[in-house]
């Protein structure tokens, strides 16, 4: 499959090479343009439809290294080896990274992560909230603000952080409720 960018030209000379000619009945065009030797005026440059097209942005990032923030929350990390029209994506060599934010109440506040491999992941393109290319020089150093720690462990502690995160937000939306705003689910939530 052929790389293209916007900035390629696809027929004739490139701009700049066209000689302008005098207007007669008949001639070349409205401005007297043609191509060098040729005869006939130039066609004007048209890009791809597809480059137009979300999943097309896709094109040169193929065969690289991503990281994927999905809508669920996960992150993944793995080299885009296919897609479609519908940004639905093939990752290869894919590992899922745990992330669990510092506390800022600490000191120094430091958080960890642990990578869990996955290998070949299909991913639904409606399910991609993020994407952006790995830059491979600093691929091997631990995100800044934060340390590669044991699966479990940081498995353990984003279970802690959810299940805090789940009852701050309960208490957020009844608060709401009580002032008379409405959420997503709060018609179906009891407030007791």
């Amino acid at each position: 499959m052929e790389h293209l960018s916007i900035s390629d030209h696809q027929h004739g000379p490139p701009p700049g090479m066209m000689q302008q000619q005098p207007q007669h009945p008949g001639g070349p065009g409205p401005q007297g343009m043609m191509h060098p030797g040729l005869g006939r005026p130039p066609q004007p440059q048209q890009l791809p439809a597809q480059m137009f097209t979300t999943a097309a942005q896709l094109l040169d990032l193929t065969d690289k290294k991503l990281m994927i923030s999905l809508r669920d929350g996960r992150k993944l990390i793995g080299i885009l080896r296919s897609w479609d029209q519908f940004a639905n994506l093939v990752l290869q060599s894919t590992k899922e990274r745990i992330f669990v934010p510092p506390v800022l109440s600490e000191k120094e506040p430091t958080g960890v992560f642990a990578d869990i491999d996955r290998g070949t992941f299909l991913v639904r393109g409606e399910n991609v909230l993020l994407l952006g290319e790995i830059d491979l020089d600093k691929d091997d150093d631990a995100p800044p603000g934060y340390q590669i720690a044991d699966l479990k462990q940081v498995e353990k502690l984003a279970r802690e952080r959810k299940k805090e995160e789940k009852v701050k937000e309960k208490k957020k939306t009844k608060a709401l409720g009580k002032e008379g705003f409405e959420g997503e689910n709060l018609g179906e939530m009891p407030l007791i």
